[in-house]
């Protein structure tokens, strides 16, 4: 059968040029964008290779706190040290050697080197340092003149963004892969310790891409690459970067030589608006955070907000997920305010709300008991926004919260964030109470703890 666009396509074929085995140089701008050959070259200089150590402690036998085997395995498995090497990737952010990395890859290093994609080599130190947002900033020793990436805005990226991902993936080398911006505000779909707003790509990231940089097609730095979603371990075309806002006010809380990377405190919970709260609440549209709890010296309460309202934007930008509110106030900045837009009784209402700091209100009275007590070295604080922000406990925690077991209280099973609500029955209200109970004698000590919410005992003879 005679076929129309059949002959259509023979007359192209017979009418079109032969082809060229040479490259034809490109004749224009728009021809140039269309390989990523320049970009590469202004943009690759500025990713680093980084080698960390670290010295972690062997793993202990699983008997050792066991009451029927601990007897037959005291002394046998003792941990030892050991060097553990970690293989990953940064960003040049100044001409004077700031680089930001992932926290995963620099974290509690022992020592750091960074390798420059022309070779050169430098000792670099952590500025400052952060697992929860999962990212490091780092000072590279006696460093001038170096190529750096701008920041880029990434609250203007948009979902089919051409990206780029450069970094080393496994060791092999300077590697660069490309893709698409594939989704924004992505909350609690990255995998470790980091918790937060990320930038999503389906440019290729694999093992020793993390700390890398995401780029847009002007060579702006859109996000640090951090994590993937995988079952095999290499890529699936499922990454994730951290956003370049939030790179930004790291690194400015790092040149002001901050010790702990602070966040704007809420001081409230809340949880995302559903199809179901959203008709209960009279909304047309499932949208924000509804108000679940507030507390009394919250910036939110004070701007005049109440558990029940909806908050819908900050900034100027949705918001849908905890996550994402926090990422929008942290981007504002502590000591800024920033305006938010909320519903109450399915009316529209508008209030600027401070961005402070947690209160250390009543003072947390950290300490760590003496080597007369039950637990020498065990650290305790009283319970304030503060403590209870920097654990990520409910805003209702009340009494002593353990800040650092000590190695004896590691052994007998108290934990970091363990709340002490009474020792051998007599109620922990204050740091000295736990020193004064621990300091009587006996030959058994029970405690009274909240952990993830659940309630427990640890007994242990001394």
């Amino acid at each position: 059968m005679f076929r129309p666009h059949l002959l259509v396509l023979l007359l192209v074929l017979a009418l079109s040029p032969p082809l060229q085995a040479d490259t034809r140089i490109p004749q224009s701008q728009a021809e140039i964008a269309l390989g990523f050959a320049p970009l590469v070259k202004q943009a690759a200089p500025a990713v680093v290779n980084i080698y960390a150590r670290r010295i972690v402690q062997a793993q202990r036998t699983p008997f050792m706190n066991d009451p029927f085997f601990e007897d037959f395995f005291r002394g046998f498995g003792n941990p030892q040290p050991r060097v553990q090497n970690s293989l990953g990737s940064g960003v040049i952010l100044s001409d004077d050697g700031i680089v930001v990395s992932n926290y995963h890859v620099v974290g509690m290093a022992t020592d750091i080197r960074v390798v420059l994609a022309d070779r050169r080599e430098f000792t670099a130190r952590v500025l400052l340092g952060d697992q929860e947002s999962d990212l490091a900033v780092l000072q590279l020793e006696d460093a001038s003149g170096l190529p750096a990436l701008s920041l880029r805005n990434s609250d203007q990226v948009e979902v089919g963004e051409l990206a780029l991902a450069i970094g080393n993936p496994f060791g092999i080398g300077q590697t660069v892969t490309s893709g698409i911006v594939s989704g924004l505000a992505r909350s609690g779909a990255a995998t470790g310790q980091a918790r937060g707003y990320f930038i999503q790509t389906d440019a290729a990231i694999n093992p020793g891409n993390s700390g890398g940089a995401l780029i847009d097609v002007n060579g702006g730095l859109i996000g640090i690459n951090t994590s993937i979603i995988s079952r095999s371990g290499g890529s699936n075309g499922i990454g994730f970067a951290i956003p370049a806002n939030l790179v930004a006010e790291f690194v400015q809380q790092a040149r002001q030589g901050m010790a702990r990377f602070e966040r704007p405190w809420a001081g409230m919970s809340g949880q995302p608006v559903n199809s179901d709260l959203a008709e209960s609440l009279g909304l047309a549209v499932p949208d924000g955070i509804v108000i679940s709890d507030l507390h009394p010296a919250s910036p939110f309460a004070r701007a005049g907000l109440s558990v029940g309202d909806v908050i819908t934007h900050v900034d100027g930008q949705p918001v849908n997920s905890p996550q994402e509110m926090m990422f929008r106030m942290t981007v504002a900045g502590i000591g800024e305010s920033a305006s938010v837009r909320w519903m109450r009784d399915a009316e529209e209402k508008t209030s600027d709300v401070a961005m402070i700091p947690a209160p250390d209100d009543p003072p947390a009275e950290e300490s760590s008991l003496g080597p007369g007590t039950v637990l020498p070295d065990l650290t305790v604080a009283r319970a304030n926004p503060a403590i209870v922000s920097r654990y990520g406990l409910p805003l209702s925690t009340e009494g002593v919260i353990v800040t650092d077991p000590g190695p004896l209280g590691g052994r007998v099973g108290v934990q970091v964030g363990d709340v002490i609500r009474a020792i051998n029955g007599d109620a922990v209200n204050r740091s000295a109470d736990v020193e004064t109970a621990l300091t009587r004698p006996g030959r058994t000590v029970r405690m009274d703890l909240l952990r993830g919410g659940q309630r427990l005992s640890l007994r242990f003879r001394l």
